[in-house]
């Protein structure tokens, strides 16, 4: 099409011609206003690279002709002359023979070189058509989602139901045809997710309310438990008891864990425990209740009294080990290094 038109130049700009192209129907079926104008600029680009060509052409051809005119006048006559003795015409130059067949290689690498431009452009044509149909393909994924979580979050809140018994209901709202584009797959996923975050809000519920009993220690039992929190919603909604004590027992063991790390740092916060008490305490096992009774006045050792034996181990194995590391490097050293 822009071939077609001789008025568009190699000075010409898009927006000086775009209204004579516009009703032309292979301007509308690039529907990208960016792809057309990139075209555009592509053909301008060829049309000033023509016009380069055709200018050394020139030039060369007015090379040979200078050259010709300087040539040997006695030879052209002497040329001549055989032809006329001979009743010969003259036949074409060598010159113009090698010029017609640089024309002809000229014209065909003209040709190619179109071709290639258009084989190019359909490329590129091709690559941003795949790409824009891929970004909205995955925009409609994306709005599909949406719709299914606000259909999921609206309708499923009981985190004990299956796929099986949801699907039914969720079929029977109008908004399930805006999900239609996602496969079986990806909406049991969403389901399966929407029914795990539930479960964990209620997880967190019930572990809110756990800590919100002040009389609760790690050796508390569940029976003990239970009756002070039966009245509460959060442990209502946790559905059955056996649940509840699961989920009892394993909070428990998580703020076991959680004292151990805390108990661990308060012996690292110990600046009279050294690398030299593991010796002391190997000279004399008095050594151990020193350090304890001094332990005695933080909270984080007297939680773990209920299991007094292994924090005794874990006491010595601090010691064991700040032994093994053997004494701190020297201010000096330390600054020495960081300067490196």
């Amino acid at each position: 099409m822009l071939r077609e038109h001789g008025e568009i130049s190699r000075h010409s700009r898009f927006h000086d011609v775009r209204k004579r192209l516009e009703s032309d129907s292979r301007y509308r079926a690039v529907s990208d206003s960016v792809l057309r104008e990139d075209l555009f600029e592509e053909h301008i680009k060829y049309l000033k690279d023509e016009k380069k060509r055709a200018k050394e052409r020139d030039r060369k051809r007015r090379d040979r002709r200078s050259s010709d005119r300087r040539g040997s006048s006695r030879d052209r006559s002497d040329s001549r002359e055989r032809d006329q003795e001979d009743g010969e015409h003259p036949q074409t130059s060598d010159d113009e023979a090698e010029r017609q067949q640089k024309e002809r290689e000229r014209r065909l690498r003209a040709e190619a070189s179109i071709k290639e431009r258009e084989k190019e452009v359909q490329r590129t044509l091709a690559t941003h058509l795949r790409d824009r149909d891929k970004g909205r393909q995955q925009h409609q994924r994306d709005e599909a989602i949406r719709h299914f979580n606000a259909l999921l979050a609206d309708l499923v809140r009981n985190a004990d139901l299956t796929w099986k018994e949801v699907k039914k209901q969720l079929k029977k709202d109008h908004r399930w045809e805006l999900v239609e584009l996602l496969d079986r797959e990806d909406r049991e996923g969403l389901f399966n997710q929407h029914i795990n975050n539930l479960a964990m809000r209620k997880r967190d519920k019930f572990r809110e309310m756990l800590d919100e009993i002040s009389s609760l220690e790690l050796t508390s039992q569940w029976k003990e438990v239970k009756k002070m929190i039966r009245e509460d919603p959060r442990y209502l909604k946790f559905n059955s008891s056996e649940r509840c004590e699961r989920e009892f027992r394993e909070y428990i063991k998580d703020k076991t864990m959680n004292a151990k790390l805390s108990f661990r740092e308060l012996l690292k916060e110990c600046k009279f425990v050294t690398h030299k008490s593991w010796d002391t305490y190997r000279e004399n096992a008095n050594h151990l209740r020193e350090i304890e009774d001094i332990l005695r006045n933080d909270k984080r050792y007297l939680v773990l009294s209920h299991m007094h034996v292994d924090r005794t181990q874990m006491i010595l194995g601090h010691l064991e080990d700040l032994h093994k590391k053997g004494p701190p490097p020297p201010p000096t050293a330390s600054e020495s290094s960081r300067r490196k």
